[in-house]
């Protein structure tokens, strides 16, 4: 079988999970570059960050969080994605609490945070979810772009029997110019087949987390299933 991957994965490690049979490809869709921001006093802000690429560009502008929470202007954490928390990890950060999608985010700031302020740190393209819930619920919320997404709207030539889509940016990327029939579609979580269903009607295979090795496992359970 051959897969195209929507972004750039080591093909070895593809292999050691869904076995030497398959026929890998990768390309990129989007590339993403860090904006200069002028760094400003987080205060005692909340802090949201909903992509790898969020934190990277936060870093990098560099903006310094307090996590001291016996200090006056302690900043809370708040992520979506294990993807997220391992960068926060990486520049030695924890987190408040994780979530799997800006939505579920949002519900659980709506329900026990309302009193918080929060800062979120983003792409140029990112979501609408809780820049459109928050202020409704009288939360102050502010979104600082910090990197930008670019399209890249490949053509590709060659036919696939399965695509694997990772953003619902990297999905109108692909979308522009290539159809998504006529293939086994995967997706890494539910914000990012909500994408693909504006592109088809065919059946979406989606992990239920967002991670790498949890897509593989069901890529996976669906080509064992072909087979059998």
């Amino acid at each position: 079988m051959n897969i195209l991957f929507t972004k750039n994965i080591d093909s070895k490690y593809i292999s050691e999970k869904l076995g030497n049979n398959i026929s890998v490809n990768c390309i990129e869709v989007i590339k993403t570059k860090s904006i200069s921001v002028e760094c400003f006093d987080l205060k005692d802000r909340s802090l949201i960050f909903t992509s790898s690429n969020g934190v990277k560009s936060f870093f990098e502008n560099k903006f310094q969080p307090n996590e001291d929470f016996t200090a006056k202007n302690y900043n809370k954490i708040y992520c979506v994605g294990e993807k997220t928390k391992r960068e926060l990890r990486k520049n030695d950060f924890g987190t408040f609490k994780v979530l799997k999608n800006a939505e579920t985010l949002s519900q659980f700031i709506t329900e026990n945070c309302a009193h918080e302020q929060f800062i979120h740190f983003c792409g140029n393209l990112a979501l609408d979810v809780l820049d459109k819930k928050l202020p409704l619920q009288n939360i102050s919320y502010k979104k600082v772009t910090v990197y930008e997404t670019e399209a890249l709207n490949p053509v590709i030539h060659e036919k696939y029997h399965a695509i694997v889509f990772f953003s619902p940016s990297g999905v109108r990327s692909f979308a522009k110019n290539n159809s998504l029939e006529n293939a086994i579609l995967f997706s890494i979580g539910e914000t990012t087949s909500k994408e693909v269903r504006k592109h088809t009607k065919s059946e979406i295979f989606t992990s239920p987390e967002n991670t790498l090795l949890n897509i593989l496992s069901v890529i996976k359970n669906r080509l064992e299933k072909d087979i059998s």
